[in-house]
């Protein structure tokens, strides 16, 4: 499957094997998948946070819209383009 973007109904999910990790020796957040390991921006590790394998694409932008007080249109671009580039290192799936 290739994908070009995220659409705003993709639900995305992290697969089995895949999880994030607080990293308290490096004061950071991590997201684990067998043999790699990517660090996380803080802004990177509230998209994920978001991420249960139950709410679309539009339904994370929408919540963090609520809790950063931020545009929702923009959170979309930003977080579907981050969930993409995860997608691409198969770190994340959609339904």
């Amino acid at each position: 499957m290739t994908l070009n973007a995220i659409s705003a109904s993709d639900t995305p999910f992290l697969p089995r094997g895949v999880r994030t990790k607080f990293d308290s020796v490096r004061d950071m957040w991590v997201l684990l998948a067998p043999e790699r390991a990517v660090k996380l921006d803080p802004i990177g590790a509230a998209i994920l946070a978001e991420v249960d394998g139950d709410r679309t694409l539009d339904d994370i932008a929408g919540a963090l819209a609520a809790k950063y007080n931020a545009p929702v249109d923009q959170i979309k671009k930003d977080a579907g383009a981050f969930l993409m580039s995860l997608i691409e290192r198969r770190m994340v799936e959609i339904r």
